[in-house]
């Protein structure tokens, strides 16, 4: 099994930023993605950024240019600086982690942070 510890969510004002880390944990062979994805109320869970264990990064378009993310393979443990935060990204943040245990991939989620952004 895997679990994710998610931390780093809370309230801000526009303008301002935040930084999410998830750590990974468990009997964890290797990580091959990890990633972020935000639901809002009302809306399907997306994609926000993931990243490769090589480093190779993908974002939602609505966030390239203010997100970043990054990981430390040494620590299974994955992070996400947001800056220039909008309203819009309002929304429970979740952790997404492919893990392979005894050589077969297994998808994980975390609990779950909230982030809100004030106007």
């Amino acid at each position: 099994q895997v679990q994710l510890v998610e931390s780093g969510g809370g309230l801000v004002q526009a303008g301002g930023s935040l930084r999410l880390s998830c750590a990974a944990s468990g009997s964890i062979s290797s990580i091959n993605v990890m990633g972020w994805y935000r639901q809002a109320p009302g809306k399907q869970r997306e994609l926000v950024a993931a990243i490769t264990s090589g480093g190779s990064t993908n974002y939602a378009d609505s966030v390239k240019g203010r997100f970043t993310i990054s990981r430390l393979n040494a620590k299974n443990t994955v992070y996400l600086q947001m800056n220039s935060l909008k309203p819009e990204d309002t929304a429970v943040y979740y952790c997404n982690v492919k893990a392979v245990i005894m050589m077969v991939q297994y998808g994980y989620w975390g609990q779950g942070t909230q982030v809100t952004v004030s106007s």
